[in-house]
C-alpha cells in the first residue's frame, strides 16, 4: 500500500481535485452528528481521528458512534485495534494517509472527524522521525505510573525533561509517559524531535471546527457522563479492570472507575470526577483547535452554513 501511496500523490493535477473536510472540536460538541449529514450528503466515508474509539474492546466510555450511526455510513479507524496494540499519532497518521489513498480511488472528498488535537496535526501537517524507544524503558516507566501516580510522573519529567515540564501537557498521563521514555531512551527532550516542517498535502483540506457556549458545552458533557452511567459504562469498565495498566486505558471515564474499584472513591466521587476530567479535557481541547487559523468555526445546528461554507471552498478550489 505504500507504492499506491507513493505513486497516488505524486500526480498533484490530479488530487488538486481531492480533499479531506475535517471536523473537529470538544468532546460531546456533537460531531457525530455533522459528520454523518456531511458524508451522507457529499456521499462518501469518513475517517475517525480519536484516539480511544479505535479499541474494540472499549465503546460506552469513548462515545464511539451508535450501531445504527455505523451502518448509515462507512467508517474507518473504529474498533480497528485492540486495546493491547500500540496505537499513537504516528501510527495513525499512516493509517489515515494509506486509507485515503484507496477512498480517494471512489470518492473526491471524504469526512475526517475527531477531538485527538495531535492526530490531525499529524495527518494535516505530518509526523517528524522519533528514534525506536527501549520497550524495558517504556514498560518500566508505565509501571512505576501505575505505582506511582501522576505526581510522580510529573516529578520526573521536571528532572528529565524540563523542556517538555514547561511546554507540554503536564496533566496529561499518556503525553508524559511518551516525553519520559522518549528521553529517557534517546537523552533528548520529544520536543527536540518536532522541527515544526509541515509536510505536503498534494490534496485539499477543509477544517471546520465545532463550539458551543461554555456553559452549554458543560452541561451537555455532565448529562453525556449520566446517560453513559445508564447505558452500562459500569459493566463496560469492569470487563477491562484487569488491564488497566495498558495505555489505551490510560483515559477519562475509565481511569476514575478504575479508582472506585480499587476502593479509593466512592462510586458517586467517581462519576463526578468524570464529568469534571471531561469538562477539562474539553477546554484543553479548543484552547489546542483555536491556534489553528485555518479552522472555520460553526454551532452544530448551522448545518445550513456548514453546507455552504464548505460547497463554497470546493468550488474555489476547484477553479
Amino acid at each position: 500500500m505504500m507504492i499506491q501511496f507513493v505513486e497516488f500523490f505524486t500526480n498533484s493535477s490530479y488530487n488538486m481535485h481531492k480533499t479531506v473536510l475535517l471536523i473537529a472540536g470538544p468532546t460531546a460538541v456533537g460531531k457525530t452528528n455533522v459528520s454523518l449529514q456531511l458524508a451522507k450528503h457529499f456521499r462518501t466515508e469518513i475517517i475517525s481521528a480519536d484516539s480511544r474509539q479505535c479499541y474494540k474492546e472499549i465503546t460506552i466510555g469513548v462515545a464511539k458512534p451508535s450501531t445504527e450511526e455505523l451502518q448509515q455510513v462507512p467508517h474507518h479507524f473504529i474498533n480497528s485495534h485492540s486495546i493491547y496494540d500500540s496505537v499513537n499519532a504516528a501510527s495513525f497518521e499512516q493509517y489515515a494517509m494509506d486509507h485515503v489513498t484507496e477512498l480517494f480511488k471512489q470518492h473526491d472528498l471524504l469526512v475526517m472527524v475527531g477531538g485527538t488535537g495531535l492526530y490531525i496535526k499529524a495527518f494535516c501537517e505530518g509526523m517528524d522521525d522519533i528514534p525506536a524507544i527501549d520497550e524495558t524503558i517504556r514498560n518500566e516507566v508505565q509501571t512505576a505510573y501505575q505505582l506511582n501516580g501522576i505526581s510522580w510522573l510529573q516529578q520526573q519529567i521536571k528532572t528529565h525533561d524540563p523542556l517538555f515540564a514547561v511546554e507540554g501537557e503536564m496533566q496529561n498521563p499518556q503525553r508524559m509517559m511518551r516525553a519520559l521514555e522518549v528521553v529517557l531512551s534517546t537523552g533528548q527532550s520529544i520536543l527536540q524531535f518536532r522541527k515544526g516542517e509541515k509536510q505536503e498535502r498534494r490534496f485539499n483540506i477543509i477544517k471546520i471546527g465545532l463550539e458551543l457556549p461554555r456553559e452549554e458545552l458543560y452541561q451537555r458533557i455532565n448529562h453525556r457522563v449520566d446517560v453513559m452511567m445508564n447505558d452500562g459504562l459500569l459493566e463496560e469498565a469492569k470487563t477491562v479492570y484487569p488491564f488497566k495498566q495498558l495505555n489505551a486505558l490510560q483515559t477519562v471515564g475509565y481511569k476514575e472507575l478504575f479508582d472506585y474499584f480499587d476502593g479509593t472513591v466512592n462510586l458517586e466521587t467517581a462519576v463526578d470526577k468524570i464529568k469534571q476530567h471531561s469538562r477539562q479535557y474539553a477546554k484543553r481541547q479548543l484552547t489546542w483547535f483555536k491556534r489553528d487559523a485555518e479552522i472555520k468555526w460553526f454551532q452544530p445546528a448551522e448545518l445550513k452554513e456548514i453546507f455552504q461554507y464548505v460547497e463554497l471552498k470546493i468550488k474555489k478550489a476547484g477553479t
